[in-house]
């Protein structure tokens, strides 16, 4: 019985500890940082190329992975290797709930 309280006990301080995303800065810097190459309609589901990826909808575990592959080089691409570079854990967070908030063309939320 007290390993059961203790086990809850951490798992209740370990989840008070998670800051939740804060979906309007990730959008706020989605506008400046993201939108010149993947939101020409500001929709984010039609990029000024393509080649692109379209970000409305993706999963935020799909995104916040490829975003620390580009930090740490596991992803060449030197114009995201740049933009990713500067970004905090905080501005990832917030990117990818934001994006994951999303309608995508290729997966609506009901």
């Amino acid at each position: 019985m007290k390993k059961t309280f203790a086990l809850a006990a951490a798992l209740l301080l370990a989840c008070a500890s998670v800051q939740a995303a804060d979906i309007a800065a990730g959008k706020a810097k989605a506008e400046a940082q993201c939108a010149a190459c993947h939101a020409a309609n500001n929709d984010w589901n039609k990029p000024v190329d393509p080649s692109y990826p379209k970000l409305a909808g993706q999963h935020k575990d799909y995104l916040a992975h490829a975003l620390k592959e580009y930090q740490s080089g596991g992803r060449k691409n030197a114009i995201m290797a740049g933009m990713a570079a500067a970004l905090s854990k905080d501005d990832i967070d917030n990117l990818t709930a934001y994006f994951a908030s999303l309608n995508g063309d290729l997966y609506l939320r009901k």
